[in-house]
């Protein structure tokens, strides 16, 4: 198993780095296509069968000059979401509500087929517009669809812009090695440390509202704020460090998206290649901003519905949608969406933004619109302040755990307001003398290992998608 939360991974990612510099760059491609089907079939060789085959039909379409062809091979790239995820969920449902027997395949949902999906899409369409030419060379475009730094979790590649760097005729450079190894560790500092010891509480938090009281609930949702953002982010800084010593410039994802002072702004800074992606090929297709006011207002709850439906098929996930495209539209007819984006009233945004994510994403993490509505109920109507006294109640065995997960958070807080003023703590200790950089290195790993939370740890939360 070369799941990226196992130690597996760290001597899978090793070994491929060394053999990156060793292999001669013409084909080093290959060796990128061999190490990814080697990933992806560890994991799930179904997926892979359905991958393969979804690559192939769309590398024959790309192909052909005529339209039909292009819808052939769009039909064929968007089968396996539409199929394996949102037909056995909608076919699931008619079932429990009207008795309807439907057909509902065995596999329900290969790794990645949101992500893959997603980039085999804009392959298809880059090269139907003329922005590429069309690949004659199938592994290659095999090499692009399962590329292992994005199919599980993104970022989400264009085939433009990722393959010509595997062709690149790079050196091994130690400092860039090494800073890659930096923000690896700093991914996984953010996963066991923040996100694993924060899932425990909302966990809690959600499978039993009426059980907790206001206080506790509050801080359940702030953490699921946090928990999805340490872990989704932790997974991006991951394999944007193996990338950085591949010398691959892969896409950011995140660029401390809680100092938004704007819902516009945050999607600019949270998970911004999927939010480029749906500017791209359904925002600005739709007719973007270049139109009538209600029109813009029309195309931003569309393409926020769109990315509802990509995270899933249940209800909370299109209301997420629809509240998130909406607010950006309301946004627009506001006299002051400017002036709360500069100085002091800045952080007025920065809350109001905030409150905004913690609310939506609380539908977004709810199993149903009843769980949702059990909790807001639950915020509103359970009184008590034991947040800070019962931890026991959040499923934290003890103090301890408890003191962990707020230091843990308060680290992942600094590191991102240091980051906002331009100030890079990697290179700070690369330019470090040696003694004060091997003890930054000794410290760190000290903390990681006292404070990380090793036992009981899930996968990454986004792997679903």
């Amino acid at each position: 198993m070369l799941a990226v939360t196992s130690p597996g991974f760290v001597v899978f990612a090793a070994l491929l780095v060394g053999l990156w510099y060793w292999c001669a760059p013409p084909h080093r491609w290959q060796l990128m296509l061999a190490a990814s089907a080697l990933f992806y079939l560890s994991l799930d060789w179904q997926g892979f069968l359905i991958l393969l085959v979804d690559a192939a039909v769309v590398w024959l379409c790309a192909l052909q000059k005529k339209r039909g062809w292009f819808a052939l091979g769009l039909a064929a790239a968007l089968a396996p979401l539409l199929l394996l995820k949102y037909y056995v969920a909608a076919a699931g449902g008619l079932q429990a509500m009207f008795g309807l027997r439907l057909w509902q395949p065995e596999i329900l949902q290969p790794l990645g087929v949101g992500y893959f999906t997603l980039q085999i899409v804009s392959y298809l369409v880059d090269a139907h517009r003329g922005a590429i030419p069309p690949e004659k060379n199938f592994a290659r475009v095999l090499c692009y669809t399962s590329f292992f730094l994005s199919i599980t979790q993104g970022p989400f590649n264009r085939y433009g812009e990722l393959m010509p760097q595997l062709d690149n005729p790079t050196r091994w450079d130690s400092r860039r090695v090494w800073n890659g190894a930096m923000r690896c560790f700093w991914g996984y500092f953010k996963k066991v440390v923040v996100a694993d010891r924060a899932a425990v509480v909302v966990s809690a938090a959600f499978s039993n509202p009426a059980a907790l009281d206001r206080s506790q609930l509050l801080l359940g949702t702030v953490l699921y704020s946090f928990q999805l953002y340490a872990d989704f982010s932790g997974y991006t800084d991951i394999v944007l460090g193996v990338g950085e010593a591949l010398d691959l410039s892969l896409p950011e994802n995140f660029r401390q998206p809680f100092l938004s002072a704007t819902v516009k702004e945050l999607w600019s800074r949270w998970h911004i290649s999927l939010s480029r992606w749906l500017k791209d090929y359904v925002y600005i297709p739709l007719g973007g901003s270049r139109c009538r006011p209600w029109r813009r207002d029309a195309n931003l709850i569309a393409t926020f519905l769109v990315s509802g439906i990509w995270h899933g098929a249940g209800l909370t996930y299109l209301l997420w949608g629809f509240l998130h495209g909406a607010f950006q539209a309301l946004e627009n007819h506001l006299p002051w969406r400017r002036a709360i984006t500069k100085g002091w009233a800045r952080l007025v945004g920065i809350a109001g933004t905030f409150s905004i994510f913690v609310f939506t994403f609380t539908i977004f993490r709810a199993s149903s619109l009843s769980n949702a509505a059990a909790y807001f109920s639950g915020i509103l109507h359970n009184s008590g302040h034991d947040v800070f006294s019962n931890y026991w109640e959040l499923g934290l065995t003890t103090r301890q755990e408890q003191i962990f997960l707020f230091a843990g958070l308060a680290i992942l807080i600094a590191g991102d307001l240091l980051q906002e003023r331009g100030i890079s703590l990697r290179k700070k200790i690369m330019e470090a003398p040696w003694p004060l950089r091997w003890a930054a290195y000794e410290t760190a790993l000290l903390a990681f290992l006292f404070m990380g939370r090793f036992l009981g740890g899930g996968g990454f939360l986004y792997a679903r998608y």
